[in-house]
């Protein structure tokens, strides 16, 4: 006869999902991610960062299977997702942004290619965006040089080139099961055994950065950071920067500044800081002459561009970034 505590086994997969006033899409989240279910043990966990919109009550409503945790706040996606990583017990922790939609076979798919690759640390499926298009979810580390590629648009102007590409990875469809130096943070499987050695989110990234920080981490410590395309997930994209854009556009340069400067050294940092005065400057100025060209739409969003691109300058050169 089984006892009540042989019966309690260990989730294949605990599933994380950080929301921010995404009430909606956090609940289609939710639907595609229960959809398999029955496939593997899992459990999921909805990290709520002080939402205002009914997030958490709708969650509780129609998912009553589903642990909630509500900050009193938005604590940031790092904190986010540790608070949940460690409510978790699964054998692999499934960490997604709130408007990811699970494809039906995503994450028996994840699961078992981890499970015959036991070196992988972290795995990213392939993320197709809401037009069917494959977006870009994997990335080199950055350095001075695929930075300065990216302040000229060299990677735009040349796409097929390694040398020029090397940090959005523009010469690779995608298309391909390989290692890689990151697997962006809308999606990642992450092997338990891997993270007991490596350790949490550093929780000093409010939000950005810390996918690089973490994969860096990983492979520091010879876990293999891998990109499958068999499995696929949609990533709606935006759903909480879209509302403030120039904010968000801030905090990414704070946390790649940040980045450099726990990984680099002064030298290294102050030139990095000078590809990010580049690469606003030239947008600042292609993005105001595309405004004042079109008067429609296109104009209207290039007019947000240039907004953004001169509130980053003035960061950068103010020194205002706190860093």
């Amino acid at each position: 006869m089984k006892t009540a505590k042989s019966k309690q086994q260990q989730p294949d997969v605990s599933v994380v999902v950080v929301s921010w006033n995404t009430r909606e899409i956090l609940l289609d989240c939710l639907r595609s991610a229960l959809s398999t279910k029955d496939r593997l043990n899992m459990e999921i966990t909805v990290v709520d960062n002080g939402s205002v919109d009914g997030s958490p009550e709708a969650v509780r409503e129609y998912f009553p299977g589903v642990r909630i945790i509500r900050n009193g706040a938005n604590l940031g996606f790092s904190r986010a997702n540790n608070a949940g990583i460690r409510a978790s017990t699964g054998k692999y922790i499934c960490l997604v942004n709130s408007d990811v939609i699970f494809t039906e076979n995503c994450i028996p798919l994840l699961f078992d290619h981890m499970e015959k690759n036991p070196l992988i640390g972290i795995l990213g499926p392939q993320i197709i965006g809401r037009d069917g298009e494959v977006q870009r979810s994997c990335m080199g580390f950055p350095t001075v040089w695929n930075s300065l590629c990216r302040a000229l648009a060299l990677d735009a102007i040349f796409p097929n080139s390694k040398l020029l590409g090397g940090q959005l990875l523009t010469y690779w469809p995608h298309d391909t099961t390989r290692e890689v130096d990151v697997v962006n943070g809308c999606f990642w499987m992450v092997r338990r055994a891997a993270l007991d050695m490596v350790g949490l989110l550093d929780e000093k990234f409010f939000i950005y950065g810390e996918d690089v920080d973490w994969c860096r981490r990983f492979r520091s410590r010879n876990w293999k950071v891998a990109f499958y395309p068999e499995a696929q997930a949609v990533h709606l994209g935006g759903a909480s920067s879209a509302r403030m854009p120039v904010r968000f556009y801030l905090e990414m340069h704070r946390a790649n500044l940040q980045y450099w400067k726990k990984h680099h050294g002064r030298r290294a940092q102050n030139l990095y800081r000078l590809t990010l005065i580049l690469h606003d400057a030239v947008r600042l100025a292609a993005f105001a002459l595309l405004s004042a060209r079109d008067e429609d739409r296109a104009g209207s969003v290039s007019m947000g561009k240039v907004r953004r691109s001169a509130a980053g300058l003035r960061m950068l050169l103010s020194g205002l970034d706190g860093l």
